[in-house]
């Protein structure tokens, strides 16, 4: 296998608990993730990657409905999680995403993917100078460089985010480990949230979906969303990668 796909699922969210098991028309938010996903032209497969928590049973058992194979790791250290899921295939390149973007458009996919084959890099994403709308957010990974972080990565931060210490360590940064660019837009979209961390958000994907579908390009949604001040205003202000976020600011506390 050349490109898997590995999306992050977990129940256990403080602010939306159960968020990717939420409805809308009949189709939980990690179905709609999972079929946008399938429409990519590149990927060779998909794999569901959650905890062992006995919660995340839920999500193992839509996945193995849905057809899509699951891993189920440490709920903690992700980026064991994440690598030793992709170590079942052991692809060329891995592409990491989230389960919380039920919007994340498969052509963005094919354009980063594609972008990292073609530069021959390690680390190819479009989140190392965020433009792209929170929710469309792609990284793709040789496997080798996921492997090497896996051994090398010691901070917590690291271990609780998959890429950090490849981003950290990348040359588009200065670094040395990891060869890297950055795949960018001209226009700024990052005051649009197309993900789902807090019931605002739901309520934001919900009626884009009820108003255009679930089948659109990103850039449909992104567009739609700007236009119509009364469903931006639903979500508007929440701060992007809190988690991350968190995590540092724990470290330099200590």
């Amino acid at each position: 296998m050349r490109f898997l796909v590995i999306t992050q699922a977990r129940s256990g969210s403080t602010r939306l608990p159960n968020k990717v098991l939420k409805e809308i028309n009949g189709k939980s938010l990690l179905q709609i993730h999972l079929n946008r996903i399938a429409k990519s032209k590149l990927v060779d497969g998909i794999y569901v990657a959650t905890t062992i928590k006995e919660e995340d049973k839920k999500i193992e058992e839509l996945a193995q409905k849905l057809g899509i194979p699951c891993y189920r790791g440490s709920e903690d250290d992700v980026l064991d999680r994440f690598y030793q899921c992709a170590k079942i295939e052991k692809p060329e390149y891995v592409v990491r995403v989230t389960s919380d973007c039920p919007l994340l458009d498969p052509k963005l996919i094919d354009e980063i993917l594609y972008g990292a084959i073609s530069k021959e890099l390690d680390y190819y994403a479009n989140i190392i100078e965020e433009r792209y709308p929170d929710g469309q957010d792609v990284e793709v990974v040789k496997y080798s460089a996921l492997e090497k972080a896996w051994k090398e990565a010691e901070l917590k931060s690291d271990r609780e985010h998959v890429t950090a210490y490849i981003r950290n360590n990348s040359s588009y940064k200065g670094g040395s480990l990891f060869l890297s660019d950055n795949h960018g837009i001209k226009d700024n979209f990052t005051n649009v949230r197309l993900t789902v961390d807090e019931p605002s958000d739901f309520k934001v994907i919900e009626k884009l979906i009820m108003h255009l579908g679930d089948d659109k390009d990103w850039r449909t949604y992104t567009d739609f969303y700007i236009k119509n001040q009364e469903i931006r205003k639903i979500n508007e202000g929440i701060q992007r990668n809190e988690g991350y976020q968190k995590s540092i600011d724990e470290e330099n506390n200590k």
